[in-house]
């Protein structure tokens, strides 16, 4: 259906993450809904890096934290499916419970607030 296959895993956190984590570096973040299943449970935490794409863009395969962009306020955990120049289409794992740009269409890579680097703890 899409180009490129949702992720499968995501690491666990480490001592650096976790001192990423404690200098300001790294985002929490608690897993809400069932977008994301069965990579992500809603209750489970992730740390997000909010600096990953100033550095470059993002990439095909990237789960990302995204500034929902009709509801100010709201972030969502989805994975970036595609990309075209400055906009992206985003999606959750599971289709069925997910809200992405199948509905609200592509997002700009201002609505990306980071990349989802690890599970936390």
């Amino acid at each position: 259906m899409f180009p490129v296959s949702p992720p499968q895993q995501l690491r666990l956190s480490q001592g650096l993450d976790l001192i990423l984590w404690l200098l300001a570096r790294r985002r929490r973040l608690r897993v809400v809904g069932e977008s994301m299943m069965p990579l992500l449970q809603p209750g489970e935490e992730v740390l997000v890096d909010p600096n990953s794409y100033r550095r470059h863009p993002p990439q095909p395969g990237d789960l990302v934290v995204a500034s929902h962009p009709h509801q100010p306020g709201l972030e969502l955990i989805k994975w970036v499916v595609y990309g075209q120049g400055d906009l992206y289409f985003i999606a959750g794992i599971n289709l069925g419970a997910s809200t992405d740009s199948r509905s609200f269409g592509l997002v700009s890579r201002a609505h990306l607030l980071g990349r989802v680097v690890c599970r936390f703890p």
